[in-house]
């Protein structure tokens, strides 16, 4: 077993070795990522802090663990993501952390107690994700198409593994039936469980996301 340490003020923050150490090694040594959602997910709940804070509760949902997880999968296999520095649990983890630091600044706004991430605060994650890895692109301004397309991919793909579309045609219906929804971060987590008295085909849906947990904070 080789044991390397190095000062923090000169660590990549990318889980790579430095190269003054591998000089002295004289070798390379090759790591590799959880090649899992599941493994990462549990390196996540062991190295983040924790995101309740005062009377505010924060509980995550497993489906917003598996986004977070999954936009450094994608971010691993995208040609635009620069490989050699690689792209750390480091960034799973802060994602995790500013995701549920964005829920709790959202529940102190509306006076809310008990509140859990929503897909409305992925958002928040560009700052901490531009943090964490390299984008390699010419043009201005393409990062932030590239974080984009990570997290879209991301919430797409978790989506189809936790969706039942014969539910979800009945909930199409409704939609095409003029029923209108308000979405974001300024909606209390009330309203959309006053939605869902109203929209019994979504409320199926969300039931079988959340593994029938219907608490406001849970159905928002």
């Amino acid at each position: 077993m080789l044991v390397a340490s190095a000062n923090p003020d000169d660590y990549t923050n990318r889980g790579r070795i430095i190269t003054p150490l591998k000089d002295r090694f004289g070798s390379q040594i090759r790591t590799h990522y959880p090649l899992e959602i599941e493994t990462e997910i549990k390196v996540v709940r062991q190295e983040s802090r924790p995101a309740s804070i005062g009377a505010v509760q924060v509980r995550t949902p497993k489906f917003m663990e598996e986004i977070i997880a999954t936009i450094s999968h994608l971010a691993r296999a995208n040609s635009q993501v620069n490989q050699r520095s690689g792209v750390s649990v480091r960034l799973t983890t802060s994602n995790q952390e500013l995701l549920c630091a964005n829920a709790v600044r959202r529940a102190l706004h509306a006076g809310e107690t008990d509140v859990a991430p929503r897909v409305s605060d992925l958002d928040a994650l560009a700052a901490s994700t531009a943090g964490k890895i390299e984008i390699d692109a010419v043009e201005d301004g393409r990062e932030g198409q590239i974080f984009q397309q990570l997290v879209r991919g991301a919430v797409l793909q978790v989506f189809k593994q936790h969706s039942d579309l014969e539910n979800l045609r009945a909930v199409a219906e409704e939609f095409s039936e003029g029923v209108v929804v308000q979405t974001g971060e300024d909606i209390v987590s009330t309203d959309y469980v006053a939605l869902l008295e109203k929209m019994p085909a979504l409320r199926i849906s969300v039931n079988w996301l959340t593994n029938g947990d219907e608490s406001p904070a849970a159905n928002r």
